[in-house]
């Protein structure tokens, strides 16, 4: 038996679970990919996701010191090729397989130190965190996507940007009331929480429908294994986007907005027969 095969095996199952408990809606967009690609996206997601709990959650710990044992132990695993935490094992084994980007991993590591920190998000910065937080996990699963076509993922590389943003912007939207009461932050630049109304809300929603669709110009393109788990993201982004727009900025001030699961189910019917039909 090859037991470093089967403990980066087991590593890649660990991320698997870490998905599967964490985000149905991700884990059900990863399992509309071509089988080959869910380890991968797996690992990826099981990356990010620790990162972002440390940032989000153990509040009642040192987390700064805690991101920054985690940064080391990230640097570590890349460089050896092995780490005790499966996590960042199953990560490593990918970033080396698919030649992801050294600078996607410390841009994202950024972002999260950000959130380490209140913030006062001055435009410029509040580019650099979505491109640290979002864009370049886009960027990660691009490379998977694009693996051995290096010219397709040039291509791809803003419109995936363009997506991760619009995914972000409306996390942000959605989760404004609790960004703001649980983390004291609030993302959008020169917008305060007790005075977002409806008209700093439209100008926001331009901007997240501009990102929509230079990102679905590119899920066109993207390889077919790739491009219905994309779509269905893509799909589920919007439908929650369109509700959110609906609503007044009062309401989102007050209640978190949400997809249901019958819904998704629905978006995923309906993606699937498009493209079936080849109609993405």
């Amino acid at each position: 038996m090859d037991h470093v095969k089967l403990f980066t095996d087991t590593s890649l199952a660990c991320s698997k679970l870490i998905t599967k408990r964490y985000s149905t809606s991700f884990s059900l967009g990863i399992r509309t990919l071509d089988e080959r690609l869910h380890a991968p996206v797996y690992a990826v997601y099981g990356f990010v996701r620790w990162a972002d709990e440390i940032v989000d959650t153990f509040h009642g710990h040192d987390r700064a010191a805690l991101l920054a044992d985690f940064q080391r132990q990230t640097a570590e695993a890349l460089a050896t090729g092995l780490s005790l935490n499966p996590v960042l094992h199953a990560f490593q084994a990918v970033v080396h397989e698919y030649g992801i980007d050294q600078e996607f991993i410390d841009a994202f590591l950024y972002s999260m130190a950000l959130d380490l920190e209140d913030q006062n998000y001055h435009p410029g910065l509040y580019n650099e965190y979505i491109y640290g937080s979002a864009e370049v996990v886009g960027l990660m699963c691009l490379r998977i996507f694009c693996h051995g076509q290096p010219a397709l993922f040039e291509q791809l590389r803003s419109p995936a940007r363009r997506l991760g943003a619009a995914f972000q912007k409306v996390n942000f939207l959605r989760d404004i009331r609790s960004d703001y009461e649980d983390r004291g932050r609030v993302y959008f630049p020169g917008v305060a929480y007790h005075r977002f109304d409806d008209a700093a809300k439209r100008e926001i929603e331009a901007d997240i429908r501009a990102d929509f669709e230079a990102g679905y110009a590119g899920i066109q393109q993207l390889p077919r294994p790739a491009r219905l788990g994309v779509y269905l993201a893509y799909v589920y982004y919007l439908k929650l986007f369109y509700k959110i727009r609906k609503a007044p900025a009062a309401h989102i001030l007050h209640e978190r907005v949400r997809v249901p699961t019958n819904t998704k189910l629905l978006l995923l019917l309906g993606s699937y027969f498009r493209f079936r039909l080849a109609r993405i």
